[in-house]
């Protein structure tokens, strides 16, 4: 119905008799007038239906059955044009009312299947009936309407449509398995609207000499909108979002749509060819909700996405000023504007993937509009969201606010041959509106649209920073878009601070990653959270790898001791579908600590390409770090049944007189002031090697040795070991004498430790003797004696 529009430029003398039933005088006389013509659409208004429900069921009845009143609400800036001429009414002319229940009965199945999803029709002059109520998705017909009266009101500027008879269409009946009532009249129908003007034509003698369109109305108490500041090259803003519906249900979810009016802001003129051509404007919807806190806006999440709508035909109207019209519909002139209503930014088969987009250049091929091998519920493909992030009950106080988006190859082709004239950055804008219902939702603009701005803008009290990792450099172009870091610090409450982050990513076709919040000393968390809205099934020809969709798992957090609190999905490499932050999107994260907030970089990890950027941010503030060294180093053994034993090996003199076996297998065992996360450990100089990795267990760091040679000193050098709080020690180095047999450890082997060895023989181990016990069975018998024998003589320096 969006390109009616342009053919009502009609004489004067096509517009008496349009009905029968307008209650205004006719002016006889001469059929060529003077005057102005205004076109009306219906700004907002109240339909109901009063029909005779247990005739509808087949259920036999009195002599009089009881009537049932159905309610509904016009849908904002439905299009039923309405022509006025000289403030006498004209008359309807065809368009459609989108109807919102307000209540409902027990009605037959396929009625009560369409009920969410119901029009009423204006026809053509002509046809059999002057109107119908229609499903808006099939085109089912279920009553055909006639007999309706119109008045109009000047002075108010309200439009009645009254005592309109339903009757029961050949298709209703024949489902109802009733053809035979088919024509029977089972109720009526009224309307009351409150109209708003949408185009003014100046008529000499019925002929038109000028046409005005007026900009959009705003909302009432607010400034009217101005119009767009002008860029060099073409710019193509959402210059306003004039409604929002729900347009269809499935399960718990639901699928809304929103009105969109894109504005050329530049000075050239846009280029608007529909598809199979690959140079025009698609547009991406998306649903925000700020909640939480005394003040409802501790956080602010997105809860619903679309995918996007291809622009077709451009309109050259004025709802952001002065517009120069282009020469037809496939160029958006300078200062023009171009309407789109939720009923074709809803339309299922008029949305393509975002998979198939790069956001920044706007390129996708001439298949990214393509519905072939799927089928459609109520919330295929537009703006996805669970009942419950809506329902008003579960929500008090919360506010919500849509954004929509034009991304287009234009602006990037005239970027890339004009240096510094690049004006991809501003074409997102977003709107608040009002949501009344629990489990079927209708809406309402609370505020004017904010052009030009992403919602994330509407968090109130947030610091925003933005992220652009390839940042333009004149005169060269600029990089791949930009996201957002958005975060809020609320409290203390009860001693503790409420941390909320949200990550928007507007047009990075490189998509993000992960995020991660810098920690400290004496830093703990509670209520660590992640929030994402949901990505749609995956549907045949969707653009994601094998038709699979996006995946919709959460973050995973990692919490390294006090060092960081990062979230992270699965990599590129790892999943092509995996739930990145892709364009036009948000994630937030969240957590509770103890400490109060400081200055602090967060690192925003990328998806597709590129290395981790930095963003300015608040965190916990930490604890003064104790300091970290080592405090002390042992060779450890288990003696057989005997147990473990230690020798302290800290001094340079130290000697391991203990056998380290066949493969000369050692451990030695260091402990710090702090509790230990990493570290590194090599042999060098000496014979021997580090087995395996070292372990680590609070503040101590094991590290296994093997292939130590007797009879030589090793070195073993520790690098990279840090502590909880992200300290890293110097590179530290402990040199041990390896001599088996010296029990005395003088770095010698002589008669004294012979005589040592014979006199524990037989005795039970403790901390006095176990260095007896040099083949570490357990207990010092002659086996250890003889070992000692054979090494008399052996020396270190």
């Amino acid at each position: 119905m969006k390109k009616i529009i342009a053919h009502f430029t009609l004489p004067l003398l096509a517009l008496f008799g349009l009905t029968s039933g307008v209650s205004v005088a006719q002016n006889p006389g001469n059929n060529a007038e003077t005057g102005t013509l205004e076109t009306l659409i219906v700004a907002s208004g109240t339909v109901a239906m009063n029909v005779d429900v247990n005739r509808l069921n087949g259920i036999a009845g009195g002599t009089k059955s009881p009537s049932q009143t159905l309610r509904f609400q016009a849908a904002p800036d439905s299009f039923l044009p309405v022509l006025v001429f000289n403030n006498e009414l004209r008359g309807p002319t065809p368009g459609s009312v989108v109807l919102i229940p307000e209540n409902s009965a027990l009605l037959p199945a396929a009625l009560n299947a369409s009920f969410n999803q119901l029009v009423l029709q204006k026809f053509p002059g002509g046809d059999l009936y002057e109107m119908a109520l229609r499903d808006a998705k099939t085109g089912f017909n279920f009553f055909s309407i006639e007999g309706s009266t119109y008045q109009y009101d000047a002075g108010s500027r309200s439009f009645q449509l009254k005592d309109g008879r339903l009757l029961l269409s050949q298709e209703f009946a024949k489902t109802l398995g009733r053809p035979a009532e088919a024509g029977a009249v089972v109720g009526t129908i009224s309307m009351s609207a409150v109209m708003r003007t949408i185009e003014l034509q100046k008529m000499v003698n019925g002929t038109q000499t000028s046409a005005v369109l007026p900009p959009t109305p705003s909302v009432s108490g607010t400034t009217p909108p101005e119009a767009v500041a002008v860029s060099n090259g073409p710019d193509v803003i959402v210059g306003d979002m004039p409604s929002m519906v729900q347009s269809g249900s499935a399960g718990t979810q639901v699928g809304l749509a929103v009105a969109t009016t894109s504005c050329n802001a530049g000075n050239v003129e846009l280029n608007w060819f529909a598809l199979p051509n690959t140079d025009h404007p698609v547009i991406p919807q998306g649903l925000y909700r700020m909640s939480g806190g005394a003040t409802n806006s501790d956080r602010f999440e997105q809860v619903g996405q679309g995918w996007m709508k291809h622009a077709f035909t451009a309109l050259q109207q004025t709802t952001c000023g002065a517009c120069t019209s282009a020469a037809n519909g496939t160029h958006l002139g300078v200062g023009c504007s171009d309407p789109y209503d939720t009923g074709l930014n809803g339309s299922q088969t008029g949305i393509g993937s975002r998979a198939w987009a790069n956001p920044f250049t706007g390129a996708y091929p001439s298949t990214a509009r393509d519905h072939t091998g799927h089928t459609h519920t109520g919330t295929s493909h537009r703006v996805l969201i669970e009942q419950s992030d809506l329902n008003t009950t579960l929500n008090p106080g919360a506010t919500y606010y849509a954004e929509t988006q034009y991304v287009t190859p234009h602006e990037y082709a005239w970027c890339q041959s004009h240096a510094g004239e690049c004006n991809m950055y501003n074409n997102a804008s977003y709107r608040r509106f009002n949501v009344t219902g629990t489990t079927s939702f209708s809406f309402s603009a609370a505020a004017a649209t904010v052009r030009t701005q992403p919602a994330i803008q509407a968090w109130t009290g947030a610091t925003i920073s933005n992220v652009e990792p390839a940042p333009a450099v004149p005169p060269n172009p600029p990089g791949d878009g930009r996201a957002f870091v958005a975060y809020k610090v609320s409290g203390p409450a009860g001693g503790v601070y409420h941390y909320e982050y949200a990550v928007y990513n507007q047009n990075l076709d490189r998509s993000i990653q992960s995020f991660s919040v810098p920690l400290g000393c004496g830093v703990s968390l509670s209520n660590i959270g992640f929030h994402a809205p949901l990505n749609g099934p995956g549907f045949a020809n969707d653009g994601t790898l094998n038709s699979a969709g996006f995946s919709n798992a959460p973050w995973t957090p990692n919490q390294t001791a006090a060092t960081s609190m990062s979230w992270n999905c699965e990599t590129f490499a790892q999943n092509q579908n995996a739930n990145a932050i892709r364009w036009g999107t948000t994630y937030n994260f969240r957590f509770d600590s103890t400490r109060p907030p400081q200055a602090a970089n967060a690192t925003v990890g990328f998806y597709k390409t590129g290395a981790p950027i930095m963003v300015a941010i608040q965190a916990p503030t930490p604890d003064v770090c104790a300091p970290f060294q080592m405090s002390g180093v042992v060779s450890r053994k288990v003696h057989g049944a005997a147990g473990t034993f230690d020798i302290d090996i800290s001094s340079s003199d130290a000697v391991e007189c203990r056998s380290g076996g066949a493969n000369g297998d050692h451990t030695f065992v260091f402990t710090f002031s702090n509790n230990v996360v990493s570290g590194n450990a090599t042999v060098s100089p000496g014979a021997g090697s580090v087995a395996g990795s070292p372990s680590f267990s609070g503040n101590t760091m094991t590290v296994n040795l093997t292939g130590v040679t007797d009879l030589q000193k090793i070195t073993v050098n520790l690098t990279g070991v840090t502590d909880q709080f992200a300290q890293t020690l110097p590179n530290s180095s402990v040199g041990v004498n390896m001599l088996l047999g010296d029990t005395s450890g003088n770095k010698s082997v002589n008669g004294s430790d012979v005589s040592q060895t014979k006199a524990a023989s037989g005795v039970t181990l403790d901390g006095t003797n176990f260095r007896t016990d040099v083949n570490v069975s357990g207990g010092v018998s002659g086996s250890d004696i003889s070992q000692v024998k054979a090494v008399v003589g052996h020396t270190l320096p």
